[in-house]
C-alpha cells in the first residue's frame, strides 16, 4: 500500500513581491552637462572658457600693424582666430573695430588708414565664420594716441585696431 498526503492550498506566487528582492535598486541620475562660462567682456579684453575643466582664457583685443600698411600680421591670426569664435558661438555679441594711425602723414590720410585697418580685421573676422552684422567699423586716425611722443617706439603702438566688445 502506498500513502501520500497531498495539499489542495495553491502555492503564493512571489515573483512580484519586492520584498524578497535583494538586488539592490539602481538609482539613475541625469548626467549634467558642464556648465559653459559665458565669456567676460573688460574693454579691449574678453575672457572665455577653454572647455570643461580645462580653466579660461583672455584674449587680447588690439592688433598692431606695420608703418603705411593695413595687411592683418600673420602673428595675430590665431589670435583673430579664436575672437572669430567667440562671436560665432556668441551671435548676440556685437565688436566695435577701432583704427587707429599715427602722427605722420595728412589728418585725412590717417584717418582713411585706419578705416583700411578696421576693415582688414572685419575681412579677417567675417572670413573665419563671425557675422558681418556683428562688426562694426570705426576710424579715428591719429586722433586717439595710445602712447604720446615722437618716435618709431611710441608710432608702433599707435598703428594699431582695437576690438571692443558689447552684447
Amino acid at each position: 500500500i502506498l500513502a501520500g498526503c497531498a495539499s489542495n492550498a495553491p502555492e503564493e506566487d512571489t515573483s512580484s513581491d519586492t520584498s524578497l528582492d535583494t538586488t539592490p535598486a539602481v538609482v539613475e541620475k541625469p548626467v549634467e552637462k558642464p556648465q559653459e562660462m559665458k565669456p567676460m567682456i573688460s574693454g579691449t579684453k574678453i575672457t572665455v572658457s577653454r572647455g570643461a575643466g580645462m580653466g579660461t582664457e583672455t584674449l587680447d583685443g588690439i592688433f598692431y600693424f606695420d608703418f603705411d600698411q593695413a595687411i592683418v600680421k600673420r602673428s595675430g591670426h590665431a589670435e583673430l582666430d579664436r575672437h572669430a569664435k567667440v562671436l560665432m558661438e556668441n551671435r548676440s555679441f556685437r565688436v566695435r573695430l577701432e583704427g587707429h594711425a599715427d602722427e605722420r602723414g595728412t589728418r585725412e590720410y590717417n584717418l582713411a588708414l585706419g578705416e583700411r585697418r578696421a576693415n582688414a580685421v572685419r575681412a579677417y573676422l567675417t572670413a573665419q565664420g563671425a557675422s558681418g552684422s556683428q562688426v562694426e567699423v570705426i576710424s579715428y586716425g591719429e586722433e586717439k594716441p595710445a602712447v604720446l611722443g615722437g618716435g618709431e617706439s611710441s608710432w608702433a603702438q599707435n598703428r594699431r585696431v582695437e576690438l571692443n566688445y558689447s552684447n
